[in-house]
């Protein structure tokens, strides 16, 4: 589900949401939470487009989660180790002493 939330999470807010505001004005609240909620994807989808055109080509794939720093770490890792096996064979060579 959105934000990795299930069914059981989703019934306890509502119950909670239905306490805490009542339910008189529990519509209105909801309402108001879902145009926040839109407009921080809204901002969100336009800061990851300026930051994909600022940053130029080569970055078009670019995703937020590409630059947490954990993620960031085991790409850029990855790719090293996969450059060093690939040099490491394709200049192995037999020693001929070993002949």
């Amino acid at each position: 589900m959105f934000f990795d939330i299930g069914a059981g999470e989703i019934i306890g807010l509502a119950v909670l949401g239905l306490i805490l505001v009542g339910p008189d004005r529990l519509p209105k609240f909801a309402s108001d939470a879902a145009k926040i909620v839109r407009k921080i994807a809204k901002i969100s989808q336009s800061a990851t487009k300026e930051l994909r055109e600022n940053l130029g080509p080569g970055f078009e794939d670019l995703q937020p989660s590409d630059l947490h720093p954990k993620t960031f770490l085991k790409k850029h890792l990855a790719q090293a180790l996969d450059q060093e096996e690939n040099e490491q064979t394709s200049t192995a060579k037999i020693d001929p002493d070993l002949l």
